[in-house]
């Protein structure tokens, strides 16, 4: 299984799956990492085996470009209702 999440520090590495599990928010895979020498858990969203993302989502850059969009709409706003 790849760790797919853009802000996991294992982003892009295979990791061998012990056990999957359903808990309250979905399914989970329990990996081994470091050798077998530790355990983590990950969110089946967070892989390449969970759904594909929409395409209408926006990645990082999106949404500063948005952000910076509406503070400059919001700036305007203010300017002209000082004026």
């Amino acid at each position: 299984m790849v760790v797919t999440h853009p802000f996991h520090p294992l982003v892009g590495q295979g990791l061998p799956v012990l056990f999957s599990a359903r808990m309250k928010g979905g399914l989970v895979f329990v990996c081994e990492i470091d050798g077998g020498k530790r355990r983590i858990s990950l969110p089946q969203s967070w892989t390449d085996r969970g759904p594909q993302p929409m395409p209408g989502r926006f990645a990082v850059d999106g949404l500063t470009a948005a952000r910076q969009l509406i503070d400059a709409i919001g700036s305007r706003l203010r300017d002209t209702d000082r004026g």
